[in-house]
C-alpha cells in the first residue's frame, strides 16, 4: 500500500505524539508498505517545505504559518498535490483537531479511505476548546475508521458521537530496546548521581501540570525527609509556568538533590531507566504514556494514575502500584514503601516486563492498524 500519514507532530519534535507516530511508520515501512510522512513545523518558513528519506519511508516537513487555518489549507493541498503524483490507498491520521481534520476531508476529497487516531489530549483537553471542537467532531463523524490507544478514550468518543465504533490499538513498545540491563555506573557517574545513600525516583520525559509536576515535586520532598533521594528527570521540565513551580520548588526546597538531564534519545533512555529504583508517572490527564510502558518493559517497579489508558496497562498490586490523582501524600507513602522492600520492587518489575511483552509489544500494534485496514477493504 501506498499510505499518507499526517501529524501534528513527527520526530525530531519532542512528546508522546511524534515518538508514537514514528513508532507506527517505521512499523509499517518494514512491513513493505510506502508511507509518507506530512507534518508541520516552526523549523521552516511557511511556504517552504522539506523532505527527507527515500524507498519506502519519505518525511514531508513544511513551514507552519501563524494562523491555523493557513497552515490546514496547506497541508489539505500537499495532499492533493502529492496523491496526483502518487496516489495514496490510505490517509492515516494521528491526533483529531488538525491532521485528523485534514486527513478525513482530504480523504473524502479525494474518496480515499481515511484513519484518525484519537491519542490523549484530543479527547481529553481539545474537545473543551471552542475552537477545535467543530474539526474533532468532523473527524470522528466522517473517517472510514476512528481508533485509539485506550479504553478511557475510545468511551470517551463515543459519548461524543453516539454509537461510533472505535477500534482500540494499545501502544507498542520494543521490548527488545527497553529491557533490563545493569546499571549504568558511568552514566550515574555523569550526572552525579549519589546512589550510595539515595533511592532514586524516576520520570521519563516533558515533565509538567498534566503530568503531575506538583504532586511529584511535593511528594518528592515528603519522602526525601523521610530518607535520602534523589528524583531524576531523563527529560525537561516545560518552559514558562511549569519551569516557574520547579524554581520555585528547588528554593523552597535546597535539600532537595533533583537532576534534570535535558532531551534524552530514545535510543538512550534503558541507560537511564537502570538508575531508577522506583518510576513515577502521576498524570492527571493521559493516553497511554510511552514512558511508563518503556520503564515496565525495563523491569522498573512504577507508580501511577489511574487515568487514561494507564488503567489498561497498569494492575494494583500486581505489576505496579496505582494511587489517587493528585494526592501527594498518598504517592510518597507508595514511593516510601517501594523504596525500602526491594523484593516488592523486584516483585513488580517483572510483572510489568512480562505485561509489556504479552499486550504491548510492536507487532501487535502493528497487526491492529493492519487488521483494521483489511476492514476497508484494501489489500495487504
Amino acid at each position: 500500500m501506498n499510505i499518507a500519514f499526517l501529524s501534528e507532530k513527527y520526530t525530531p519534535d519532542v512528546g508522546g505524539l511524534a515518538i508514537s507516530g514514528e513508532r507506527l511508520v517505521r512499523s509499517l515501512a518494514s512491513a513493505g508498505h510506502s508511507v509518507r510522512v506530512f507534518a508541520p513545523t516552526l523549523n521552516l518558513s511557511p511556504s517552504e517545505k522539506r523532505t527527507l528519506g527515500s524507498g519506502s519511508l519519505r518525511v514531508t516537513r513544511f513551514g507552519a504559518r501563524k494562523r491555523v487555518d493557513d497552515t490546514l489549507v496547506d497541508w489539505f493541498e500537499l495532499i492533493q498535490e502529492e496523491h496526483k503524483r502518487e496516489p495514496f490507498d490510505l490517509l492515516h491520521a494521528y491526533f483529531l483537531p488538525q491532521a485528523g481534520f485534514v486527513g478525513t476531508f482530504a480523504g473524502k476529497y479525494l474518496d480515499v479511505p481515511s484513519v484518525v487516531s484519537a491519542r490523549g489530549n484530543d479527547l481529553e483537553r481539545a474537545i473543551f476548546d471552542p475552537a477545535r471542537i467543530a474539526h474533532i467532531l468532523y473527524a470522528l463523524q466522517h473517517a472510514s475508521a476512528v481508533t485509539t490507544n485506550a479504553n478511557e478514550l475510545a468511551k470517551k468518543a463515543r459519548a461524543l458521537v453516539s454509537g461510533l465504533d472505535v477500534t482500540v490499538i494499545p501502544n507498542g513498545v520494543d521490548t527488545q530496546h527497553f529491557k533490563p540491563v545493569h546499571r549504568n555506573n558511568a552514566l550515574a557517574e555523569s550526572l552525579e548521581l549519589i546512589k550510595a545513600t539515595r533511592g532514586v525516583i524516576g520520570f521519563a520525559g516533558e515533565l509538567r501540570e498534566k503530568k503531575g509536576l506538583r504532586p511529584l515535586l511535593t511528594a518528592y520532598a515528603q519522602v526525601n525527609q523521610r530518607q535520602p533521594a534523589t528524583l531524576l528527570i531523563a527529560g525537561d521540565i516545560r518552559a514558562g509556568e511549569d519551569r516557574q513551580i520547579f524554581d520555585e520548588f528547588k528554593l523552597s526546597n535546597p535539600g532537595a538533590q533533583v537532576i534534570i538531564t535535558g532531551f534524552v534519545s530514545p535510543n538512550d533512555l534503558p541507560a537511564y531507566y537502570s538508575l531508577m529504583d522506583v518510576f513515577v508517572h502521576p498524570s492527571l490527564r493521559d493516553g497511554l504514556p510511552n514512558a511508563l510502558l518503556e520503564a515496565m518493559a525495563c523491569e522498573k517497579a512504577v507508580i501511577a494514575t489511574p487515568v487514561g489508558g494507564i488503567v489498561d496497562a497498569v494492575t494494583d498490586c500486581e505489576n505496579g502500584k496505582l494511587v489517587s490523582t493528585n494526592d501527594a501524600g498518598e504517592l510518597a507513602n507508595t514511593i516510601h514503601d517501594l523504596l525500602v522492600d526491594e523484593n516488592l520492587r523486584k516483585k513488580l518489575g517483572s510483572a510489568a516486563r512480562q505485561a509489556t511483552m504479552n499486550k504491548f509489544t510492536l507487532q501487535l500494534e502493528l497487526d491492529g492498524n493492519l487488521d483494521l485496514y483489511r476492514r476497508l477493504g484494501l489489500k495487504i
